[in-house]
């Protein structure tokens, strides 16, 4: 039987979808830069049919794409134009919150469910599930989990690994693996869900987790700082860090070309602050103490901070508003890089200490290739993860003759210049289609042979998500 109709016949012909307008959105990354063809749309309700799904692309020997969001910054959740078409799979009607309990501190959901409705049933539970990024509207906890996602709360809650407790997997057979635990302690051999958090679609399809809460923080500080240097930034994440460190949630940098693109072409955006500054930094602080007591302590070392001539300026949010209209500048930069040119997005990581010398290093590397290139830099400088992208015009991107070699070359200075500073070319992005030529560069010969050994033992006959991950032996 045609496994189209095969796939119809297991989960509805209205589930799986063939139409070319059905598989436009899914086929192309909301970026525009990625696209392939699908065999179809599968699109399961729950995890006995995504396994159904996935035992019949494994008798006709399909490959199979698990899609979440789509919002992939590196070419992962969409097909390839080489190799055989595959079924995207889709997770977006596995969206039940399944349970919360808040004795123990766990929510468990289906994979479809997006990151924000997630954030939300824990909120109405007096809890907070800490994971928070840029995409959060629209991805889905499957694909978080599958790229082990970081964002703006990493600081003080770690990424999406640390907050996965338990997984429901379909495996590459068609097999379901329940390691639905919601325990802290489970020391009985390997833990099984590492295997797949990070692992991108290449060894199973996530299809629920359990994941961790925390006290939800009914109280806020937020201050926008205008800086002269990434050295200041550090200077003033270490007093943060001395005076409130418990309560330090996020310390996100930004340079002013990165907030000039946001003004200028998303709508309602303006700077939080009055001067111009080379460098911006925004603060936050959450807890559950009295009223005020936070701002305050924020204020007094912002106070200290500009006695130690570390600020150009400074705003303490003075209401819930104006602190939501400074997290909607920093979660606006995506938009406003896609709406204002071309960013070659990397996704570096070093030693805190070594963020100045990895910035000014890339920037001296990058214009040796293109002399001038300006540069957007955005920083969960609190964990050392830096978003530097090399920022071309519209019209400057139409006028290099090859951009795929270009842009190879000018990720390759860049990442080069972390790997010497003992950082890592993907912190929290994924590995995708993008970044595969960075794992044959930068990964030891042992660690690749661990790697392809597990996707060997785990799905012999690769047809989860290929040419994404690994580079071919």
């Amino acid at each position: 039987m045609d496994l189209v109709a095969e796939l119809a016949g297991l989960i509805g012909a209205d589930a799986v979808l063939t139409a070319p307008t059905d598989l436009e959105a899914v086929t192309e990354d909301w970026r525009g830069r990625y696209r392939g063809a699908a065999l179809c749309l599968a699109r399961p309700a729950n995890t006995e049919e995504v396994a159904a799904v996935v035992r019949a692309c494994a008798r006709h020997g399909v490959p199979v794409l698990p899609q979440g969001g789509n919002t992939s910054l590196c070419g992962g959740a969409v097909p390839s134009a080489e190799g055989p078409a595959p079924v995207i799979l889709s997770l977006a009607r596995l969206r039940k919150v399944r349970a919360i309990d808040p004795v123990n501190n766990t929510i468990e959901v289906e994979a479809g469910c997006v990151l924000a409705t997630v954030q939300e049933a824990a909120a109405a539970a007096g809890r907070l599930y800490p994971v928070s990024l840029g995409a959060e509207g629209s991805c889905q906890i499957g694909g978080t989990i599958a790229t082990n996602a970081g964002g703006t709360s990493v600081l003080r809650y770690g990424n999406t690994r640390d907050n996965v407790l338990g997984l429901e997997v379909v495996l590459p057979d068609g097999a379901v693996w329940s390691g639905l635990y919601g325990l802290r302690k489970n020391n009985t051999g390997y833990d099984l869900k590492h295997l797949f958090i990070g692992s991108e679609g290449t060894l199973g399809v996530v299809t629920a987790a359990v994941l961790k809460l925390h006290p939800l923080p009914t109280r806020h500080a937020n201050a926008w700082v205008g800086l002269s240097s990434p050295e200041a930034a550090l200077e003033l994440l270490t007093m943060v860090q001395e005076s409130s460190g418990a309560s330090l949630t996020a310390f996100e940098l930004i340079n002013q070309l990165q907030l000039d693109l946001v003004v200028e072409h998303v709508p309602n955006r303006r700077s939080p602050i009055g001067e111009l500054a080379d460098w911006h930094v925004l603060i936050e602080l959450a807890g559950n103490g009295a009223p005020g007591v936070l701002d305050a302590e924020l204020q007094a070392i912002l106070e200290r901070a500009f006695e130690k001539g570390l600020l150009v300026d400074a705003a303490l949010a003075a209401s819930e508003a104006q602190r939501i209209a400074m997290w909607d500048v920093r979660h606006s930069v995506s938009e406003a890089n896609k709406k204002g040119g071309v960013g070659l997005t990397t996704d570096c990581a070093v030693p805190l200490s070594a963020v100045p010398a990895f910035i000014e290093s890339a920037t001296a590397a990058v214009r040796r290739l293109v002399p001038g290139l300006p540069m957007v830099v955005v920083a969960h400088i609190g964990d050392g993860n830096v978003h530097f992208i090399p920022f071309f015009t519209f019209e400057a991107w139409r006028k290099v003759t090859d951009t795929e070699a270009l842009a190879a070359a000018i990720r390759h200075a860049v990442n080069d210049e972390a790997a010497r500073l003992k950082g890592t070319f993907s912190a929290e992005h994924g590995i995708g289609r993008t970044l595969v030529p960075e794992m044959a560069r930068y990964k030891p010969p042992a660690e690749l042979t661990l790697m392809r050994a597990i996707k060997q033992a785990i799905d012999p006959q690769n047809l989860f998500n290929p040419g994404r991950l690994l580079p071919p032996a």
